[in-house]
């Protein structure tokens, strides 16, 4: 390789194309959308999936299975990562688990888990424990502090409607006949 070759062709500011100046620029006449059909006109533009008159492929692969809504995703960590990452005396909660690098990506809920020994004194907030690791943080003379998880729908839906100022709605009775 040669040292003048390596910044051949690669241009700093490329110029933008100029269409519709001609025959002679190569983009001229049509402007690059060529002759009739639906693509000529200004303001056309496919829509992604769009494969003209063909089944697209979203509508001809098969669907399987369904998406959860109510879904709660859970992150779990085990008792043994907490004790090899913190000092004694430490608080364990989301952020600093972040910061340590074991919490990483989107879920809805932090569950601590029994696997391992604790040997040291931890204050450990997550929303969910199990009960193996409940005993053995509260063994080694740590706190656990349960942090309230997502709220259902129906409760979301009843604050947000208490802050509109909304009556709640009342049931309908029953019909007797």
């Amino acid at each position: 390789m040669i040292i003048s070759d390596v910044h051949k062709g690669i241009k700093k500011n490329k110029r933008r194309l100029r269409i519709g100046r001609g025959i002679g620029s190569g983009r001229g006449k049509t402007s690059g959308r060529g002759h009739k059909g639906q693509g000529q006109l200004a303001g056309w533009s496919a829509h992604p999936v769009f494969e003209g008159a063909r089944m697209p492929l979203v509508r001809r692969v098969p669907k399987r299975g369904f998406h959860n809504a109510y879904n709660v995703d859970v992150h779990a960590i085990n008792v043994s990562e907490l004790d090899a990452l913190y000092n004694a005396g430490d608080k364990v909660d989301l952020e600093s688990l972040r910061k340590h690098g074991l919490c990483k990506g989107v879920f809805d809920e932090l569950k601590v888990l029994g696997n391992g020994e604790l040997t040291k004194k931890l204050t450990v907030s997550a929303h969910r424990f199990s009960k193996s690791a409940e005993e053995k943080i509260k063994a080694a003379g740590g706190e656990v502090v349960v942090v309230p998880g997502r709220k259902p729908v129906s409760e979301r839906r009843a604050e947000a409607e208490a802050k509109a100022g909304k009556p709640a709605k009342a049931k309908k009775p029953p019909k007797s006949e």
